[in-house]
């Protein structure tokens, strides 16, 4: 017998060598190369045919795009995300860490759907169906019609899926432990979850039904396997949260039907995840707006206004390298800020720790998050608190300049929404909109910001300026 041939793919990017080597030269990774049989049988015998060919009519871009049905799931936080419901033969691939809760949010997704007289199939790859029912029995949806299978096979998954009624949703939980027999390879591999994501995205166009495929992560938050089955699927979510904290963010970083920007709020409960229809009035719960170090951002998820509280610490330090930390929002922002305080608004933080904090679990990646960043800095510092009314937004530049930040009329409503009367903020470009009933305190350098809050303060603020 033929002694079969080898070839050495990267885990991390896909990547195909003939040789193996240490280092991946397509992604730079060490240690992530593993030999792997070459394709054969039915699949990769099909794949080599070229011989035959088939021409296809070609259209031109004129004509009105048709619309795109959806399948409203009925939890309302997930068809927001997927930009108002799955698109019938899409596939959406949601990754989150171990026990953040994935397999919660999609068997309610499930149950929602099959009450909604549709016809959905739960194929576990990880637990078997005692597992899941039981998990369902917890949440109460155990009278719910949803179709469940323990299954890895992809080839005999799709035989079993074309047996009556198209499905409007499968659940495929989860990709990694998928395997096709027209591939010699273990599960998980990529060469594995390739072939099984490429065969599950071939029955959902055929079939019209909607597929969501869950995809375990790395450590540091990515999703695993190959980054090409990304590129291959419609929309990849992912279910975000601190394990100390109840709230749950459902974020799309890749959606081809609707925005990628936008955010569903879930909090973990004993009867599973329940819908947070405002977030900012959870996110403030509890504060306490009388401590110094604490400033409200007014901040854009998506289309949806969420105001969060920054705290901060700005703590004296006998160390010679100061510590900074900061959770929830970029690191190298937090040093941009303490930069440009330290060169244009006169302060000395070289003596002192800081630490700041997003709070409610919240991550924060817009730029206009720098104002309350700093107001909160500058609050701690001095020892000040801001006003309990006001909420912050705008851009720090370099120049210590505060600019403009899109969207200054969402935030405000939804800042008069929550009973706050006062935002300081950058001048606007554009004439203010005067049906916001709320007053602007209109910000134009780090300096003003400064000089504003530290007026305000106690003996310290005059140590701490230089």
């Amino acid at each position: 017998m033929a002694k079969g041939k080898s070839i050495f793919v990267c885990q991390n990017c896909g990547a195909v060598t003939r040789r193996w080597q240490g280092k991946c030269e397509s992604c730079g990774e060490w240690n992530t190369i593993v030999e792997e049989a070459e394709p054969s049988g039915i699949g990769a015998a099909a794949m080599r045919r070229l011989d035959k060919r088939r021409a296809f009519a070609l259209e031109g871009l004129a004509g009105a795009p048709a619309e795109e049905a959806r399948i409203v799931t009925g939890l309302h936080e997930l068809d927001r995300v997927a930009g108002g419901g799955l698109v019938p033969g899409s596939v959406t691939l949601i990754g989150g860490e171990p026990g953040i809760g994935k397999s919660t949010l999609l068997i309610q997704a499930c149950a929602a759907l099959a009450r909604r007289n549709g016809r959905v199939v739960y194929i576990s790859g990880e637990e078997s169906t005692t597992q899941v029912r039981l998990r369902a029995g917890r949440l109460g949806l155990a009278e719910a019609k949803v179709e469940l299978a323990a299954e890895t096979g992809v080839e005999d998954i799709i035989a079993t899926l074309g047996l009556g009624e198209p499905p409007s949703l499968v659940i495929i939980d989860s990709i990694q432990t998928m395997w096709s027999h027209t591939v010699e390879s273990t599960p998980g591999t990529v060469t594995q979850v390739r072939a099984s994501a490429q065969s599950l995205i071939h029955f959902a166009k055929k079939s019209g039904a909607a597929v969501i495929l869950v995809g375990h992560v790395t450590k540091d938050g990515q999703i695993a396997g190959p980054r090409v089955v990304e590129h291959m699927v419609d929309a990849v979510m992912s279910f975000e949260g601190e394990g100390s904290h109840a709230f749950r963010i459902l974020r799309a970083t890749k959606n081809r039907f609707g925005p990628t920007d936008e955010i569903g709020v879930f909090e973990m409960t004993g009867g599973g995840l329940s819908e947070v229809a405002n977030p900012s009035a959870l996110f403030l719960a509890g504060r306490d707006a009388s401590s110094p170090g604490a400033a409200v951002f007014a901040g854009i998820e998506g289309a949806r206004p969420v105001l969060v509280e920054f705290q901060a610490l700005v703590a004296p330090t006998t160390l010679g390298t100061p510590r900074r930390a900061v959770v929830g929002w970029d690191a190298s922002r937090l040093a941009m800020i303490l930069a440009v305080l330290e060169a244009h608004g006169g302060l000395k933080l070289g003596q002192y720790d800081v630490y700041l904090n997003v709070a409610g679990g919240l991550k924060i990646v817009e730029p206009a998050a720098d104002l309350a960043a700093a107001a909160a800095l500058v609050s701690s510092l001095v020892g000040a608190s801001l006003p309990a009314h006001a909420v912050y937004f705008g851009e720090i530049g370099l120049s210590g300049a505060v600019r403009p930040v899109p969207h200054a009329g969402l935030r405000l409503k939804e800042a008069a929404k929550l009973g706050f009367k006062r935002a300081v903020t950058p001048p606007p470009p554009k004439e203010r909109d005067e049906t916001v009933k709320i007053a602007r305190a209109e910000i134009s350098s780090v300096a003003s910001l400064v000089a504003e809050i530290a007026a305000s303060g106690v003996q310290p603020a005059k140590a701490a300026r230089g």
